[in-house]
């Protein structure tokens, strides 16, 4: 094998159909567990509706750390199986769960399964395409992801609503044996990465993450994003509840995010390629603080359905080019364990968003968490056009000289 998306297409369209089947376990849960918390058991606090998020954030956070150094030991394929293997209970223990304390464990063992093959994929397609295209594959695999937590948040609803809440956790079943299947049949890409070349990027990742200000800067901005998202995912529901929304209609609303985000990465993800990376993460996290401000509660309704197209092409602008700027500031061999790092702070950002919107909330109200988090979404906007440079053009100019 070589590297290239021409010459690795069958094996990478694999890959972008199995993060696919990733995306959509997260998104079942997505829309309907406010509603879950709520009338099957009874919650009225919001930390405590919100600590579902807060487990899955801590347990995806982890193992994103140790899913890189996993796939250096066992191999990403391996790793990718064994994700799977995890998934396989979790829709059967939603099914039978008889407090709100098993549905927070069940997702704690979600954000495990989440971080191992979420994980795998992106290392492995990295693998698979190296440098040239590294934003585009990485763009098509988010795009897959996310756009099937979009599809799997409204299609749920609209399931609660006809069959019972239960319904989707049936269809959970399905896709977890479905991408355990098909990740039988991916191949091994670790020896691709030994094929690329020493670059200036390379011996940039022999520094320490927090001497280089490149990796620090889009580490401390991917926390910040999940933190807005943790928000988003916990009280966009919990509001538009407020504002006597159907759950269908909430469902529409709630995964229009999602799905902006999803097929935007089809365009933004390129961009990388081309372009600063540090101009498109900047823009993005202006993008996402300005259109946190839509969230108001009582604004009306077509503020949210705006708000959500902007954060969606907001967070699209920054998620593919985080990971990229992470793979062009690191070496071939640490670059699974860097892109771990990176993962472990950034998800650590959902339980961070989700705990401190429900402290906030439960206490002033629900301005106070949308006002908050979008201020530290702007200040993050801010720290990427300060902190960063533009690698990319250092290297060509170093070409030149």
């Amino acid at each position: 094998m070589k590297q290239g998306l021409k010459e690795n297409w069958k094996q990478f369209s694999l890959l972008v159909l199995i993060n696919a089947f990733v995306g959509a376990m997260i998104g079942i849960e997505r829309t309907i567990f406010p509603t879950l918390a709520h009338e099957r058991f009874g919650l009225t606090s919001v930390t405590a509706g919100l600590s579902f998020i807060v487990s899955f954030g801590i347990a995806k956070a982890i193992t994103n750390y140790f899913s890189g150094i996993l796939s250096t030991k066992i191999g990403r394929k391996n790793t990718l199986l064994l994700g799977w293997v995890l998934a396989l209970p979790i829709p059967i223990l939603f099914l039978t769960a008889n407090s709100w304390e098993i549905i927070v464990l069940t997702n704690i063992l979600l954000g495990i399964h989440q971080g191992l093959a979420w994980s795998s994929t992106v290392v492995m397609k990295m693998d698979l395409v190296g440098v040239a295209n590294r934003g585009l594959a990485l763009g098509l695999n988010e795009f897959a992801g996310y756009i099937s937590v979009a599809i799997l948040a409204y299609f749920s609803t609209v399931w609660v609503a006809e069959y019972g809440i239960d319904f989707p956790f049936y269809v959970g079943i399905v896709i977890a044996v479905t991408g355990l299947l098909l990740s039988l049949f991916t191949v091994e890409t670790s020896q691709l990465s030994i094929q690329e070349t020493v670059t200036l990027s390379e011996k940039i990742s022999e520094l320490p993450i927090w001497k280089n200000k490149n990796l620090r800067t889009v580490i401390a901005s991917g926390f910040v994003n999940n933190l807005n998202d943790g928000m988003v995912w916990g009280l966009l529901p919990i509001i538009l509840i407020i504002k006597g929304l159907s759950i269908t209609q909430i469902g529409t609303i709630t995964s229009i995010y999602p799905a902006v985000w999803g097929i935007s990465q089809l365009f933004t993800g390129k961009l990388s390629d081309i372009f600063c990376k540090k101009d498109l993460m900047s823009l993005g996290m202006f993008m996402q603080g300005i259109a946190l401000l839509l969230f108001f509660p009582n604004n009306p309704i077509y503020y949210f359905v705006i708000g959500s197209i902007l954060i969606g092409i907001g967070t699209a602008v920054v998620y593919p080019t985080f990971m990229a700027s992470i793979a062009e500031n690191t070496n071939p061999t640490t670059r699974p364990k860097i892109l771990g790092i990176f993962r472990m702070f950034r998800d650590s950002g959902y339980a961070f968003g989700a705990l401190i919107s429900g402290i906030l909330v439960d206490n002033f109200g629900l301005l106070a968490p949308i006002i908050f988090i979008s201020l530290i979404t702007i200040i993050s906007g801010v720290s990427i056009k300060i902190e960063m440079y533009c690698l990319t053009i250092k290297q060509k100019r170093l070409k030149i000289a």
